[in-house]
């Protein structure tokens, strides 16, 4: 394919929404040649379309109400962001820290506090597997609920 049609479908994609170069790469493989690919790429960069930075801030403002730092962080690194890139996104999302937003979550989901062991233990493998700290996870588990009626 040529450099122009190249051009013309990142164009579309990034259209969609933010993705990361590499993403981008990925989709675009089926396409043509990986040095065609890259001047692409590379003229994207150059025009501040195409910005991992952005992609990484985008991606982190849409999913930190719903997952931990742990879970942000393994998302952005499979879609081929640097990790000095996911850090600094993951810096910005400081206000609301993770125990936080796992408070949000936590109650959403479940209303009240886990009566016995297995409860318990369910309550934080979900949290877990959004993305949660086991130090946050406990932290909260262990809270009576008049604290965390109040935070």
């Amino acid at each position: 394919m040529a450099a122009a049609g190249l051009r013309e479908r990142a164009l579309r994609y990034l259209a969609q929404r933010e993705h990361s170069r590499a993403e981008l790469a990925r989709k675009l493989a089926q396409h043509g040649d990986s040095g065609e690919i890259d001047t692409v790429l590379d003229h994207l960069v150059e025009l501040e379309l195409l910005s991992d930075a952005r992609f990484a801030e985008a991606w982190v403002r849409s999913k930190a109400a719903r997952f931990g730092s742990a879970r942000l962080r393994h998302d952005l690194a499979s879609r081929g962001v640097a990790a000095e890139l996911i850090e600094a996104a993951l810096g910005g999302e400081r206000g609301g820290d993770d125990l936080a937003r796992a408070r949000q979550v936590w109650q959403a989901k479940f209303h009240q506090a886990p009566q016995d062991a297995r409860e318990w233990a369910r309550q934080a493998r979900f949290l877990q597997g959004r993305g949660f700290s086991a130090a946050v996870i406990c932290k909260l588990l262990k809270e009576t609920p008049d604290e965390s009626a109040e935070g």
